[in-house]
């Protein structure tokens, strides 16, 4: 590409990280992440959920952390699936206390959770055995109503 004069973008290398990873080839996903960086074309909150994505899914939350850590700290804020992402990454190792921890951030962040958010964690909670604790602090912390679809779920997971 670059031997014919064109330059990659920030959508060409975000493609590519997002291929290494749908084929869990994280470290590949990694390197060409961290070449985008030595070529100056800096990464946006799209790339870095993509390689989070592939870290969790790898079982690597903890690097997927210093990549949201990363982020943030150049100034860049994470999205709703950002968050989602984290938080399933941990309720899939088990971390439910983490998960937690992303959960309360994204809120204070500003950022509301949808209903993906609810459903992560609820899933997760239940295949950790915590599922009691979590209903009841969801109904208050965020005053789900009747007719909301977590509510149903909540309801068939028999609060």
């Amino acid at each position: 590409m670059e031997n014919k004069g064109v330059r990659p973008n920030v959508f060409t290398f975000s493609a590519l990280i997002n291929g290494f990873c749908m084929h869990h080839r994280i470290e590949e996903a990694k390197q060409m992440f961290d070449l985008m960086v030595r070529k100056d074309c800096y990464p946006n909150v799209v790339t870095y959920t993509t390689l989070i994505n592939g870290f969790c899914k790898s079982k690597r939350v903890e690097s997927g952390m210093a990549l949201f850590r990363d982020m943030s700290q150049r100034g860049l804020v994470g999205n709703t699936i950002t968050y989602n992402t984290l938080i399933q990454g941990f309720c899939q190792v088990g971390d439910c206390d983490n998960a937690q921890e992303i959960f309360k951030q994204m809120v204070s962040s500003g950022l509301a959770p949808d209903i993906w958010t609810y459903n992560i964690l609820l899933d997760g909670l239940c295949n950790n055995g915590k599922r009691r604790k979590w209903i009841t602090s969801l109904h208050k912390a965020h005053r789900i109503t009747r007719s909301s679809p977590t509510r149903c779920k909540l309801t068939r997971l028999g609060e």
